[in-house]
């Protein structure tokens, strides 16, 4: 199919990973309890135009760039870390009362939905584990056509993990939802959103490529 091989096995492969969980997981969790289910399914959505992205860089060669370019690998980690501490201390910062609170607007959803996309898309790992992982499933001759395989796996990964992404968010919210209810455990539940991006950025900024 379009140069692809082994696609049940990619396909079964991909849902396992998907439910492994690693960064993109902690930051949508950490949405979700925070800021609750929209908030959540909003990132979701961004986490999984983010793999959208670099499923087109991996399918037209950017990533092997990137895998090339030591210079460039730490040039998009730096950003992606800096981004991450960016969004914790300004939760960390934020001070609402329970009363300004509800005077409040509702949260941008296209603001958290490219937050969410942003902090995928300057990852460069993801796009390196694209660039070693699609190309098991793609037939040697095929690579006239090699753009349409990748997009066609990558599309397949996204949707897959971002079903168990807005699931994620959905479960999440509803767990926390009646500690959100309470004005102080909601800000402490910001803080701690706050504390895990940082640490999160921290953990982007010790990523090493893989040579």
């Amino acid at each position: 199919m379009y140069g692809i091989i082994n696609f049940e096995v990619f396909l079964v492969t991909a849902i396992l990973l998907n439910l492994t969980p690693g960064t993109d997981t902690m930051y949508i969790v950490s949405r979700s309890i925070s800021q609750g289910r929209i908030a959540g399914i909003y990132s979701a959505l961004g986490i999984s135009a983010g793999i959208v992205v670099h499923t087109l860089l991996a399918a037209f060669g950017l990533s092997v760039i990137l895998m090339q370019s030591a210079f460039l690998f730490n040039v998009i980690k730096i950003i992606g870390a800096i981004y991450l501490a960016y969004l914790g201390i300004k939760m960390l910062l934020a001070k609402k009362t329970a009363k300004a609170q509800k005077s409040l607007p509702k949260q941008n959803n296209k603001k958290i939905f490219l937050q969410g996309m942003i902090t995928n898309v300057t990852n460069p790992k993801v796009a390196l584990f694209f660039l070693a992982f699609l190309p098991q499933f793609i037939h040697t001759d095929a690579s006239v056509t090699i753009p349409i395989p990748f997009i066609i796996l990558g599309l397949t990964f996204t949707l897959t993990g971002g079903i168990w992404c807005i699931f994620t968010a959905y479960f999440s919210s509803m767990a926390s939802k009646k500690l959100r209810e309470n004005s102080k455990v909601e800000t402490v539940l910001n803080k701690l959103t706050g504390i895990i991006f940082i640490a999160m950025g921290i953990k982007l900024l010790n990523t090493k490529a893989t040579q």
